[in-house]
């Protein structure tokens, strides 16, 4: 049994980790502010979880939590392309600085390795697909320099303090417990609640453009892998499906499931967004072991079943 450190557990990707971590018997701590996180998303009267409300930018209260720790999963993060373009400082401070200081209390602490959540929007609009982990990051917003910049602390401590780390590069993530009510959550959570409440929902564009959609527990399945793989320390690896839909392809999936015939609102792209992802993922496979567990139309069907049963309670939080 290991103990494992989630910054960030109490989001959408987080809770997810921490609930697979104590299923496989580890010792979790978490570590969360609650600006983007929501305590129904933890698992309830579970002994062996430790929860520390503290913020990513105070590393004096990090330096603490992390002794001891064996395994960290790094999540924490303001995740909006939108809300970095508004407000790039605070972003900035979150991403970046808040960052620095989880490598900076690891390397303290010795443990043994850092995951690190990076995310597909390093490559920006570059029109090559699929996207390889070798290609020149291209970042088109606050947020996707942000992220960026974590790798390349991630990589730097790596081979200058001997800290091991991976980045995983998050392709589009999606999943029971997204929330749909903030501005900036992610589509398919607007979507599918859009749908359940007879609401048209909104697409920025003209729907055409595309996404590497990846449901959260091949996400969480990669963050296991990359916390035992040899030899991977300071690499950053593509994790998706390596398999795009556009944006109008996802909804007549969601309106076939739900049996819904809603037109939608077209409004003006967004500042920030790209028009296509697409992962090549060969490089996870070969090193990490690799392969989507979950198939994107499976993911689509458990997410649409968790909202039908979770929207009400979800959105009076």
């Amino acid at each position: 049994m290991a103990i494992c450190l989630v910054t960030g557990g109490a989001g959408f990707i987080g809770s997810a980790l921490v609930r697979e971590l104590v299923l496989r018997g580890h010792s979790v701590r978490i570590v969360d502010n609650f600006l983007t996180g929501c305590r129904d998303n933890l698992p309830p009267d579970v002994s062996n979880i430790e929860l520390f409300e503290a913020d990513i930018r105070d590393l004096k209260r990090l330096q603490p939590i992390f002794h001891g720790v064996d395994y960290v999963f790094h999540h924490a993060a303001i995740p909006s392309v939108p809300r970095s373009v508004e407000d790039p400082e605070t972003s900035n401070a979150v991403n970046i600085d808040g960052t620095l200081n989880v490598l900076l209390a690891s390397r303290d602490a010795k443990v043994k390795r850092v995951i690190y959540a990076a995310s597909s929007s390093a490559y920006g609009d570059t029109p090559t697909l699929p996207k390889l982990e070798s290609m020149p990051p291209n970042p088109l917003s606050p947020y996707a320099v942000n992220k960026l910049t974590g790798e390349f602390y991630a990589s730097v401590f790596a081979k200058v303090y001997g800290l091991e780390t991976v980045s995983l590069r998050y392709f589009n993530i999606f999943g029971p417990r997204q929330d749909p009510n903030s501005p900036y959550s992610g589509v398919l959570s607007r979507f599918i609640t859009s749908l359940l409440r007879s609401q048209p929902p909104t697409i920025y564009g003209n729907g055409e453009q595309s996404r590497d959609f990846t449901y959260v527990d091949n996400a969480v399945h990669a963050c296991m892998l990359a916390s035992e793989a040899p030899n991977v320390s300071g690499k950053v690896f593509n994790i998706a499906m390596g398999a795009s839909h556009t944006l109008n392809q996802v909804l007549d999936f969601l309106q076939n499931i739900l049996g819904t015939k809603v037109k939608p609102i077209y409004a003006d792209p967004r500042a920030g967004d790209i028009r296509d992802s697409l992962a090549d993922i060969e490089l996870a496979r070969k090193s990490l072991a690799y392969e989507p567990q979950i198939a994107f139309e499976e993911g689509l069907r458990r997410t649409v079943q968790w909202y039908k049963e979770n929207l009400g309670r979800h959105a009076a939080n």
